[in-house]
C-alpha cells in the first residue's frame, strides 16, 4: 500500500509576519504546501514565494473570498497535484504543526473522512483561551451539534482540520460557506454525504496575532445560518433521504409545539386583558400539547443520535469486514 500525499492548505490574509515561520515550521514529510493569498493587501503569497521551496505552491486570489473561498482554492489545487489528504493550517501560527500526524491519523488508517482539532480536551489549553472566546465557543458547541448532526464534536470553530479527496470529490464547494462561517457549513455538507468526522484532541497557541474574527458578530451571525442549515438538513436526512420514526415525530410535534405556544399565548393575554381567569380545560388544550411535544421532539433528538453513532459503527464494521477479505485472499 503507498503511502497517502499529504497536502497543507493556508489561507493567507494579514499574516505576513508569521507566514515564514508557520511555514517553515511544517513537518518534512508534508508533499506539498499550498498558500492561498486572498487578496491579502500585507502580499502574504509574496513571502511565501520568498523561501524558495519547491514544495510550496503559492495561488492569488484576484478579490477576497474569505477564509472559506481561499480553503476551497486550496482543496481544488491539491486534488489537481493528486493529493490524498488535506490538511488547512492558519498562518497566523495558533496552530502547532507537530500536530498534523495525530489530526491525519484517523483518515490514514481509514476510520474517518474529516478530523478536526479539539482544544477543550486541555485543561492547561481552556486556561490560555481567551475568556470570551471559550464562551462563546461553548454556547456555539451545542448549536453546531445540533445544526451538524455530529453530537459528538466539540469546539466547533477550530479550523485545524484535515479532509480527505475521496469526501472533498463527494462535496460542492462552491455551495459551502466562504467566510469564516466555512467550518461549520462544511460539517453540515460532510453530514448530507454521510461523512465520517473524528474530534482529535490537540491544543491551540495564542500569541500577539490579530484575529479577523469578531466575536460579537459571530455570535449574531452564526445563529441564524444555523437553524437555517438545521432546517436543510432535518428536511435532506428525514424527508428525502430517508423517512423514519424521526420524521413522524417532527410532523406530529413540531405542530403540536406551535399550537401550544400560539394558543397558551393568545388565552394568556386575553386572560390578563379580561381579568377572567382560564379554566382547567383551556389551560390542558395549551399545556398537553406543549407536553406531548417536547417529548416527541426529545425522541426525535435521540434518533438523530442513534444514527450518528450507527454510522460509526458501520463504517468500523466495513473496514473490519474489507481486513478479513484481505486475509482470506493471502491464505
Amino acid at each position: 500500500m503507498s503511502l497517502p500525499k499529504i497536502a497543507v492548505v493556508i489561507p493567507a490574509y494579514r499574516v505576513s509576519d508569521t507566514i515564514r515561520q508557520v511555514i517553515l515550521s511544517l513537518p518534512e514529510w508534508i508533499d506539498v504546501i499550498i498558500v492561498v493569498d486572498d487578496a491579502c493587501p500585507q502580499h502574504s503569497g509574496r513571502v511565501a514565494e520568498q523561501i524558495g521551496s519547491d514544495k510550496i505552491q503559492v495561488v492569488f486570489h484576484p478579490e477576497n473570498q474569505g477564509v472559506g473561498g481561499a480553503v476551497a482554492t486550496g482543496y481544488r489545487k491539491a486534488m489537481e497535484m493528486g493529493c490524498d489528504i488535506f490538511v488547512k493550517v492558519d498562518g497566523d501560527g495558533q496552530m502547532d504543526p507537530s500536530y498534523i500526524s495525530a489530526l491525519i491519523a484517523p483518515l490514514v488508517s481509514d476510520e474517518a473522512d474529516y478530523a478536526k482539532g479539539n482544544r477543550f480536551c486541555d485543561f492547561s489549553a481552556l486556561r490560555a483561551m481567551p475568556k470570551i472566546r471559550l464562551f462563546g465557543n461553548n454556547v456555539l458547541s451545542f448549536l453546531e451539534e445540533l445544526f451538524s448532526g455530529y453530537w459528538h464534536l466539540m469546539d466547533p470553530t477550530n479550523g485545524f482540520t484535515a479532509i480527505g479527496q475521496r469526501a472533498v470529490r463527494k462535496l460542492n464547494l462552491d455551495k459551502i460557506a466562504k467566510g469564516y462561517f466555512f467550518e461549520s457549513d462544511m460539517l453540515l455538507h460532510l453530514n448530507l454525504i454521510n461523512a465520517i468526522v473524528r474530534d482529535v484532541p490537540i491544543p491551540a497557541r495564542y500569541g500577539n496575532e490579530i484575529s479577523s474574527l469578531s466575536v460579537k458578530k459571530t455570535m449574531i451571525q452564526f445563529p441564524p445560518r444555523l437553524f437555517y442549515g438545521l432546517m436543510k438538513r432535518i428536511f435532506f436526512n428525514y424527508f428525502i433521504y430517508d423517512f423514519n420514526m424521526a420524521s413522524v415525530y417532527l410532523i406530529t410535534g413540531i405542530p403540536l409545539l406551535l399550537w401550544g405556544i400560539l394558543f397558551g399565548a393568545y388565552q394568556w393575554i386575553d386572560s390578563t386583558v379580561t381579568q377572567t381567569p382560564k379554566t382547567a380545560g383551556t389551560i390542558m388544550l395549551a399545556a398537553l400539547p406543549l407536553i406531548l411535544s417536547l417529548e416527541m421532539l426529545l425522541q426525535a433528538v435521540n434518533i438523530d443520535i442513534q444514527r450518528a453513532q450507527q454510522n460509526q459503527k458501520r463504517r468500523v464494521q466495513l473496514k473490519s469486514d474489507m481486513g478479513e477479505l484481505d486475509k482470506d485472499k493471502t491464505v
